[in-house]
């Protein structure tokens, strides 16, 4: 498991987060995983990134006997040893993730990825733009809205 702080640079964000929101990454590719991490940083969203490689660390990460709760899971679909939709379906299952916002960012157009996602709750799906610009600004905007905007619903 891999934690990156990323600090809040610009007055903007800071008025919008008060202290920094935990993102779970989810994440084979080391490329892949180097460019969401760049991204983020690159947003100013203010954030502590835990990134888990395949879908058993994820779930260690969510379960494991030092369990955390994220505020945001963004995950990729292709995942070795558990795929995403598996990974997914049981963070649905289960009382304490069951509310917790789970955004895939996979490289994937397919119509059934899509609907499978979404069939299992997802909250949002997202392909991986191919250009590294558009890829910055939909991280960006991703991280705005999940972790600065939306409001989640926590356990009572």
């Amino acid at each position: 498991m891999k934690t990156m702080v990323v600090p809040c640079l610009s007055e903007e964000f800071r008025s919008l987060a008060a202290e920094p929101k935990t993102i779970l990454l989810v994440e084979d590719n080391a490329d892949d995983e180097r460019l969401t991490l760049r991204a983020i940083r690159l947003s100013e969203v203010p954030s502590i990134i835990q990134v888990a490689r395949d879908g058993e660390e994820a779930l260690n990460y969510l379960y494991g006997p030092d369990a955390r709760i994220p505020d945001l899971v963004l995950m990729d679909l292709k995942l070795p040893k558990l795929d995403g939709l598996e990974l997914l379906r049981k963070i649905r299952s289960r009382p304490a993730t069951k509310l917790v916002p789970v955004v895939v960012l996979t490289s994937s157009d397919e119509a059934i990825d899509i609907w499978e996602s979404y069939g299992l709750r997802a909250n949002s799906y997202v392909s991986k733009p191919v250009d590294f610009e558009e890829f910055i600004e939909a991280v960006r905007q991703l991280g705005l809205y999940w972790l600065t905007m939306n409001v989640s619903a926590k356990p009572v």
